[in-house]
C-alpha cells in the first residue's frame, strides 16, 4: 500500500460517488485460461475454449444420441478446466486423506482466492479476524454425487465438510474472516447476486472488504442428460448468443474470485482499482411471463430500470453490456428487447450499445457465470476495448435489429471516447427467474498516478515460499516477469521491490537480493539458481528478514513505492481424487 494518500475524487458523483464499490482483486480458472491475463488474451483473440468432454468426466460417446432420449446426451462438447484434481494440500495444512475427500470446488476456491488476495495487494494473514465477508455462488455438488452413487455406506464423517454452505465457510475458516459467510444458489445468476449482496454489505458498513466467488465443476452426466431432455443443451457445445442458429448452451467449468472494497477506502489505501460497481438490482419476473421458469420482457425492463436508478446513471450513457447471453431461442430475443427499450432511451442513435457474451468463449459456467462476466467487463474497461462475441454469423430474425439500438460485436472494438469514463452493464438470469444487473464504471486513470520517484540506490527484493522447491519456482517466475519482454519491465524496480515486501505473505523459506536495476536483479536470481549463494544481500535488514523477522518496510523504502501486479505463488500440486475413481482432467 502506498504511504501517500491520493487526492479524493468525485468522478462518478451522485449516488455512485458515495456508494461506489471498487474491484481491487481478481483471479480465475476458466476453460483455456488459468489467470485473468490469459483470459483477456483468449477473449481478445476470439478463442473458443470449449472442447470434447473428457472420458474421465463421463463417456459422452457411449451416451450420445442426436435426439433427446432417456439417459442420453445430445452433445459431445462443453467447456472444461484442466487439472481440477491438482491441489497444494501442504500449503493449506491438509493431509492427503483430507484433500482427497474434499470437494475440488473448495480446493480450487482456496487457491484462486489466495491469488485474488495477491492481485489485490492484501496479505492474507493481515486479514485474520477482520470484518471481511465471503459470498460464493454455486449450483452443483457433483463430488458429493460421486460419493453418494457408491451407496449410503460410502458416506462417512468427512462428507459433512462437503455441504454446500461450506464452500463459503471453508474460505472464512482458512483465512479467519469474521464477516458474513454465505453460499447462495439463484442458479445461473448466483455469483452476480453475490456481487450485489457483498456491495450492499460494504455500503452498510457491515463489512470492510468482501471476497465474492463463483464456482462450477461438472463431474457427472446428470445435468447434460436433463438439459438434453428439455432441449436446452447446445448440440454443438457452443453458446451462439444472438445468432439465428442459437439452440442452447454448453454448461462449463469455472472458478472466479473478486475482492471488493468501498471505493473511498481503496483510494485512501492506495489500492489498484480494476473497475467500480456503481449500483445494481436483483429482481424476479414474478408472474409476468405466465410460466414459472420463463423470463419476460417486462421483468427484464424492470430489472434494468431499477439497476440504473440505483446507480444514478442514465441508461442511454451505457457503452456496452455483458449480457446473460446463453444463446437460447427463448431468452435471447427477450434480453435484446429489454436492453433496447431501456438503454435506447436518450441514446445517440449513432452509438448503439454493444452487447456480447463471454459464454461464447467459455461456455456457460453457471454458478461462476456472474463473476466471469464481471472479470471480463473489468478487463474491457481497463483496456477500453470490447472483445468479440463469437458464433454470431446470422443475426437472430426474432430480434428487430433495425428498431433496437443494440449490436453484437464480432471483432475487437474500441470504447469510443465521449468525454467521460466508460460505463458498462452486466446481466444475469436464473432459471427460477431471479435476475440481476450490475452497473460498472471504468476506474479513473488518475487514481493510479505514476511513481516518479527516481531511485538509484540498491533496493532490497524479498521473496519467500513455503518450500525450497516453491521458492525456486517463484524465482523463475520473477526472472520471466523482470526480463526485457516481461510484464515487470513496465513497472519501476522501486514499485516491484516495495510490492514484494509489503503486499505478499512472507513464508518460512526466505531470500533477499539487492539491486539497482531489473537486469542486475535478474542476474542475481539466475546466479542463485545456479548455485551461487554469495549473491544474497548481506545487510542487517536482509539478516532480520531471513531469520523470520519483520523489518519496517516503510522505513526501508523511505516512504516511497506503490503496489503493482506481481507473479502469483507457484502452487506445488498433487492430484487428489476419490479412491478407485480415475483422476479427472
Amino acid at each position: 500500500m502506498s504511504t501517500e494518500e491520493p487526492e479524493q475524487t468525485s468522478t462518478w458523483g451522485g449516488a455512485g460517488g458515495e456508494q461506489a464499490i471498487a474491484v481491487v482483486g481478481m483471479a480465475c480458472r476458466f476453460p483455456g485460461a488459468d489467470s485473468v491475463d490469459t483470459l483477456w488474451q483468449l477473449m481478445r483473440d476470439g478463442v473458443d475454449a470449449t472442447g470434447d468432454t473428457p472420458v474421465e468426466r463421463y463417456d459422452a460417446k457411449a451416451m450420445y444420441s442426436p435426439h433427446p432420449e432417456p439417459g442420453k446426451v445430445i452433445s459431445l462438447r462443453s467447456g472444461y478446466v484442466d487439472g481440477i484434481a491438482g491441489f497444494d494440500a501442504e500449503f493449506f495444512g491438509m493431509s492427503e486423506n483430507e484433500a482427497r475427500s474434499l470437494d475440488p470446488q473448495q480446493r480450487l476456491l482456496l487457491m484462486t482466492t489466495w491469488e485474488a488476495f495477491e492481485d489485490a495487494g492484501q496479505v492474507p494473514s493481515a486479514l485474520a479476524g477482520s470484518r471481511t465477508g465471503v459470498y460464493v455462488g454455486s449450483m452443483h455438488l457433483d463430488y458429493w454425487d460421486l460419493v453418494a452413487k457408491r451407496g449410503v455406506q460410502a458416506i462417512g464423517p468427512s462428507s459433512v465438510y462437503n455441504y454446500r454452505s461450506v464452500l463459503s465457510g471453508r474460505l472464512s475458516y482458512t483465512f479467519d474472516l469474521r464477516g458474513p459467510s454465505i453460499t447462495l444458489d439463484t442458479a445461473c445468476s448466483s455469483s452476480l447476486v453475490a456481487v450485489h449482496l457483498a456491495s450492499q454489505s460494504l455500503r452498510l458498513g457491515e463489512t470492510n472488504m468482501s471476497v465474492v466467488a463463483g464456482v462450477n465443476l461438472k463431474l457427472t452426466p446428470d445435468e447434460d442428460v436433463l438439459l438434453s431432455q428439455v432441449r436446452m443443451l447446445a448440440p454443438d457445445g457452443r453458446c451462439k448468443f444472438g445468432d439465428a442458429s442459437a439452440n442452447g448452451f454448453a454448461p462449463s467449468d469455472g472458478v472466479g474470485v473478486v475482492v471488493l472494497k468501498r471505493l473511498a477506502d481503496a483510494l485512501v489505501d492506495g489500492d489498484r482499482v480494476h473497475a467500480v460497481v456503481l449500483g445494481s438490482a436483483v429482481t424476479n419476473d414474478g408472474a409476468s411471463s405466465g410460466s414459472l421458469l420463463a423470463p419476460s420482457v417486462e421483468g427484464h425492463v424492470q430489472m434494468l430500470r431499477w439497476a440504473y436508478e440505483n446507480a444514478g446513471v442514465a441508461p442511454g450513457e451505457v457503452d456496452f453490456v455483458e449480457a446473460h447471453g446463453t444463446g437460447t431461442p427463448m431468452i435471447d430475443p427477450i434480453e435484446f428487447a429489454g436492453l433496447g427499450e431501456v438503454l435506447g432511451e436518450g441514446r445517440d442513435q449513432s452509438r448503439p450499445v454493444l452487447v456480447g457474451s463471454v459464454k461464447s468463449n467459455l461456455g456457460h459456467t453457471e454458478g461462476a457465470a456472474g463473476v466471469a462476466a464481471l472479470i471480463k467487463t473489468a478487463m474491457c474497461l481497463r483496456h477500453r476495448q470490447v472483445v468479440p462475441s463469437l458464433h454470431h454469423h446470422m443475426p437472430n430474425p426474432k430480434v428487430p435489429w433495425s428498431e433496437l439500438p443494440v449490436r453484437v460485436p464480432t471483432e475487437l472494438r474500441p470504447v469510443e471516447p465521449v468525454g467521460r469514463l466508460a460505463i458498462a452493464g452486466i446481466s444475469g438470469q436464473g432459471i427460477s427467474s431471479v435476475n440481476c444487473h450490475i452497473v460498472v464504471g471504468e476506474a479513473d486513470p488518475t487514481w493510479r498516478r505514476a511513481n516518479n520517484a527516481h531511485v538509484t540506490r540498491p533496493l532490497p527484493f524479498a521473496v519467500s515460499a513455503r518450500t525450497p522447491t516453491a521458492l525456486e519456482d517463484l524465482l523463475r517466475r520473477y526472472i520471466t516477469y523482470l526480463s526485457p519482454c516481461g510484464q515487470g519491465r513496465q513497472e519501476s524496480l522501486l514499485d516491484v521491490c516495495f510490492s514484494a515486501a509489503t503486499s505478499r505473505e512472507h513464508h518460512t523459506h526466505r531470500l533477499v537480493f539487492e539491486a539497482a536495476t531489473a537486469d542486475e536483479l535478474v542476474d542475481k536470481m539466475r546466479r542463485y539458481l545456479g548455485g551461487e549463494t554469495d549473491v544474497e544481500a548481506a545487510t542487517v535488514v536482509a539478516a532480520v528478514y531471513r531469520a523470520g523477522g519483520s523489518p519496517d518496510w516503510a522505513d526501508v523504502f523511505e516512504g516511497e513505492g506503490r503496489c503493482v501486479s506481481l507473479p502469483h505463488y507457484p502452487w506445488q500440486t498433487n492430484d487428489y481424487w476419490l479412491d478407485g475413481v480415475a483422476v479427472t482432467s
